[in-house]
């Protein structure tokens, strides 16, 4: 399980955002789980579930991959999962990167 920031001024709409990101990226409709999960199934995700974390301001993301899908199916499935969370939390890979090692080395 992975938790993504939000980028000032995408945490009003994130929700909307959240589901609207899924059905832009990965052109399916997330089915709605408990507690405001949503999930879907592509290409080398077996199951992607997104959710709101504490306080509506981070995005949390569970993943679980199928391995036995072919090089080019994942290449697809990375560069959408990559433009999903920059369409959700307004940031690049890159910036998301670095607010990572933020994040670690201020557990530290």
């Amino acid at each position: 399980m992975q938790e993504y920031p939000i980028k000032r001024g995408y945490t009003k709409q994130l929700a909307e955002s959240m589901i609207q990101g899924l059905r832009d990226q990965f052109e399916t409709e997330p089915r709605a789980a408990e507690d405001g999960h949503y999930i879907i199934s592509y290409g080398a995700l077996l199951r992607l579930e997104v959710s709101l974390g504490a306080g509506g301001k981070t995005l949390v993301v569970d993943t679980e991959a199928d391995k036995t899908v072919d090089d080019e199916t994942i290449i697809d499935t990375n560069r959408r999962f990559r433009n999903y969370l920059q369409q959700v939390t307004g940031y690049t890979a890159k910036e998301r990167a670095k607010k990572a090692q933020q994040a670690v080395k201020g557990k530290e």
